[in-house]
């Protein structure tokens, strides 16, 4: 059994169990490995991941009390988050440990880099006070200070807590995700929100309507949908992108400066990007107000800068929901699988369209329920959510945007 290094771990997968009788932690192991083995198929089984390095020793703490037995099982894992997701949603499948009844419930799924990390800044900055005071010259204290000013200036803004630096200004820069807003921080762009998620925020169409907004999206395909379904749902002024193949999170404040003074109107912008004007959108708000347990009626106000010329969206009707037998038969479909084309299944199942990945965004498909592909990127996921797939099944996955519509599933 090859032994996983405490320096490889991501995550900690943390579950609480209960039961009806008494047992010991053997049993609550065997349980583990027993009960999911041939569930996730031969790539993800327990057993085999822990040999090979990718989930570490098993911790389980129990007691009995009364006849009834409860504990705490704790998985470190060394799959990457999507991976851990699934095995830790395997889990709770298991409903029976030794001879007894049981129920295990996932408690969290800790982030292990994130106290890592916190501890490495923490100890960094007392080395640092510590060379400063040996003779740390007064423009590398400003440089340091200035930074941890504006860093520390990141707020949450509305009812959905985004995340938000100085907004009260006429001109807001609106940015994809939270690491986006604090990379613009640190290099002094204050007036700055993000949006998070993969459903545009009431607040932003609100912002649209008062002050004058800057799209700013990252240098890829995925940036210029995103533009184009943020302009579909709230009133844009301008859009502007990071260079190719990066991400705001990751620009230079120089080449934050650049992009911004190449920003175009956003009509100009999506007419020189190559996004068909018939991409369909990926912010539904509807959906966004039931998730919160509002009317699924849509708000009176339009946030659609082109709301007046454009025809109203007609609800689709709603697919069903997505079985394991669905899950099980895709897994053995998984040799259709040709190079880098997606197949787009209906609900039996069935091969509707094989299409390059590339030309999947520009499609209109009624009746698709499941997207099959060997790698899944984050181009693919919205396009599954603009098509309306309850599901997308690769062999792999990149770097995916967060989803709450999109069922993941490894092949």
């Amino acid at each position: 059994m090859a032994k996983i290094s405490p320096t490889s771990i991501k995550y900690s997968i943390i579950a609480d169990f209960v039961a009806q009788g008494p047992f010991q932690k053997p049993d609550v192991i065997g349980a583990l490995f027993g009960q999911t083995e041939g569930l996730l198929g031969a790539d993800m089984e327990l057993r085999e991941l822990q040999k090979e390095g990718k989930i570490g020793r098993i911790e389980v703490e129990l007691e009995t009390e009364d006849g009834r037995t409860k504990g705490e099982i704790i998985i470190p894992s060394a799959l990457d988050k999507t991976e851990t997701t699934i095995i830790a949603a395997s889990l709770e499948t298991i409903d029976k440990i030794g001879p007894t009844d049981a129920k295990i419930t996932i408690r969290e799924i800790r982030d292990v880099r994130g106290s890592k990390r916190d501890y490495i800044m923490e100890r960094a900055k007392k080395l640092l006070a510590g060379i400063q005071n040996e003779g740390m010259d007064s423009t590398e204290m400003g440089t340091e200070l200035r930074e941890s000013a504006r860093t520390s200036k990141i707020t949450e803004y509305g009812d959905e807590r985004l995340p938000a630096g100085d907004i009260s200004g006429n001109e807001v820069i609106v940015v994809e995700g939270r690491a986006d807003v604090v990379n613009m921080l640190k290099h002094g762009f204050n007036n700055v929100i993000g949006m998070t998620g993969t459903k545009l925020p009431k607040a932003i169409a609100v912002l649209g309507e008062e002050k004058e907004l800057t799209l700013f999206v990252d240098g890829d395909r995925g940036g210029k949908l995103i533009a184009k379904n943020v302009c579909d749902n709230a009133k844009i002024a301008f859009i502007a992108q990071a260079p190719d193949g990066k991400e705001v999170e990751e620009l230079a404040g120089k080449e934050i400066h650049q992009a911004l003074r190449k920003k175009l109107p956003a009509s100009d912008f999506l007419k020189f990007s190559g996004i068909s004007e018939e991409q369909p959108r990926r912010f539904e708000r509807r959906d966004s107000y039931e998730r919160r347990g509002e009317s699924s009626e849509r708000p009176s106000r339009s946030y659609s800068s082109s709301a007046s010329e454009s025809a109203p969206v007609v609800p689709k009707t709603p697919k069903r929901e997505f079985t394991k037998h669905d899950r099980e038969k895709l897994r053995s479909m998984a040799d259709e699988i040709k190079g880098k084309n997606v197949l787009v299944l209906n609900s039996n199942l069935e091969i509707v369209k094989n299409v390059p990945a590339s030309k999947l965004g520009f499609m209109r498909i009624d009746d698709a329920f499941a997207l099959m592909t060997s790698s899944a990127t984050a181009g693919i996921i919205v396009s599954a959510e603009n098509l309306g797939a309850r599901a997308v099944a690769a062999k792999s996955f990149g770097k995916v945007p967060d989803t709450t519509t999109i069922e993941l599933i490894s092949i």
